[in-house]
């Protein structure tokens, strides 16, 4: 059985991750469910909503991704986790995170917790030089800085 993912972050980044992880991986919509939570949101109501998402898809273990520790969407997920079982929440969510996550979803819940937490922080890196990664710049090229990405 695969692990469910669900995003709860300050609106809109937690639409727009599901997005971008849909764009990456087309076949994770059933796997993914993203909360949004706008700054004039009631906490109790988010956290009726995050349960219903929940109840509505299929049991089994959940890793919960929020943005920012101790913001409201983080207490939410944090409400909803420590009241069901078999549920891992970690903060601080990037693109990076979401993506390993959603690609070893089918691992044991504390190891996709780890590959997750590991993702994350190996997607943030100083880049120093001006070239794009993998892309190497010829000496005609009269435009240094035209690039594809």
């Amino acid at each position: 059985m695969s692990n469910r993912i669900l995003l709860i972050a300050h609106a809109p980044l937690a639409q727009a991750l599901a997005q971008c992880a849909a764009h990456v991986f087309p076949d994770s919509g059933e796997h993914l469910m993203a909360l949004d939570v706008p700054a004039s949101a009631d906490p109790v109501a988010c956290l009726q909503e995050a349960r219903a998402m929940l109840d509505h898809s299929h049991s089994g273990p959940v890793l919960v991704l929020s943005d920012v520790f101790g913001a409201t969407p983080h207490n939410i997920a944090q409400e909803l986790a420590k009241r069901r079982a078999s549920t891992r929440l970690v903060a601080g969510v990037n693109l990076p995170m979401l993506l390993r996550a959603l690609c070893y979803r089918q691992e044991a819940l504390d190891s996709l917790v780890a590959r997750a937490i590991a993702g994350g922080s190996q997607g943030i890196m100083q880049v120093t030089q001006n070239t794009p990664q993998n892309q190497n710049i010829r000496a005609h090229d009269q435009d240094r800085s035209h690039h594809q990405q």
